[in-house]
């Protein structure tokens, strides 16, 4: 039997199924969003920008996805 490379995670409420290994700003992009519009928080714990480019998602991971409007 072919071991899942799979991994569930929890986007603003919503469970998706990613490939392991996929990075932060790849599963944005998979949703139609830009790590340079949003702010992530990943397990509860906001992310810096700059950390944010880094992050491989693991299996579990809870994040908040908010779009940065811009505005005045």
């Amino acid at each position: 039997m072919e071991q899942s490379n799979n991994i569930q995670i929890v986007a603003n409420g919503k469970t998706f199924n990613v490939n392991e290994g996929i990075s932060l700003p790849e599963f944005l992009e998979s949703i139609n969003l830009s790590i340079k519009t949003v702010v992530v928080e990943r397990n509860q714990m906001a992310l810096s920008p700059m950390d944010a480019k880094n992050i491989l998602i693991e299996d579990g991971d809870s994040l908040e996805i908010v779009r940065v409007v811009a505005g005045g």
